[in-house]
């Protein structure tokens, strides 16, 4: 435990530091230890790449036990500080989620709000930021300053789902913080001006995914910068980039 909390702490002030943070997206401890030796100061562990690796598919069809496990061999394999998304949590209840991702280590997670296990249903604003709270409200009371990154789907969902799902977006990552979230994912945003409503709206880091070789529609890690964006994944682009890169380059020995 006392290893997770000096991770966790060492998480949560980089979240609060003002610099910019890029977390590598990995899913084994091959690709941990790659990003690790590459110098970044944490990692993030993707459902979407991780389902992949394992012969499994996104969308909480993962045996969560086998995906703690896998979260466990990832943080064994490093000395760094590491997040795991998952997904909206498996069906859990907070608290339970928060101790069951203690217990593998990771010092963070991500947090959605799109219910896989419920025909994809899309919580209610205050639903979501309601199960935030208690899981924050679990992390602390356990000693942990965990670091949940509160992700909305509403810019991916679109207008049919929303009227207006920038302002949409805009409310749920307002809620987030106000719950406790060190961080906020609106996943979606594809444009500077997206971004610059989105990082306006909240005072913790504002997290986009990015390509690690064409980086995102708002431009490259500099320009990012610029607008204040303060926390880069990759989601599951590393790893298609990797699989697109190898594939072409094998098919000439085939």
């Amino acid at each position: 435990m006392s290893d997770v909390t000096e991770l966790a702490r060492q998480f949560a002030q980089a979240h609060a530091s003002g610099e910019m943070l890029v977390l590598p997206t990995v899913w084994d401890t091959w690709s941990a230890g790659v990003a690790a030796d590459a110098g970044f100061k944490g990692l993030t562990i993707g459902s979407h790449p991780v389902a992949d690796a394992i012969g499994s598919s996104d969308g909480e069809n993962m045996d969560l036990g086998d995906y703690l496990q896998q979260i466990r061999r990832i943080v064994d394999a490093v000395d760094l500080p590491v997040s795991a998304d998952v997904e909206s949590g498996y069906g859990l209840e907070p608290a339970e989620l928060i101790h069951r991702l203690i217990e593998a280590g990771a010092v963070g997670a991500n947090i959605e709000d799109v219910v896989h296990s419920e025909g994809k249903r899309v919580r209610e604003r205050q639903e979501h930021a309601d199960y935030i709270a208690a899981a924050r409200q679990a992390a602390d009371q356990a000693g942990v300053e965990f670091v949940i990154n509160g992700r909305t789907d509403a810019v991916k969902l679109g207008k049919e789902v929303f009227a207006d799902p920038l302002a949409e977006a805009v409310e749920r990552v307002k809620l987030m913080e106000q719950a406790g979230a060190r961080a906020v994912y609106p996943v979606g945003l594809s444009s500077a001006d997206e971004v610059k409503t989105l990082v306006a709206a909240v005072s913790v880091p504002l997290n986009v995914t990015a390509h690690p070789v064409e980086g995102h529609g708002a431009g490259g890690l500099e320009d990012l910068k610029q607008l204040d964006v303060r926390r880069i994944t990759f989601g599951p682009l590393w790893q298609k980039w990797l699989s697109a890169v190898s594939a072409e380059q094998l098919a000439k020995w085939a």
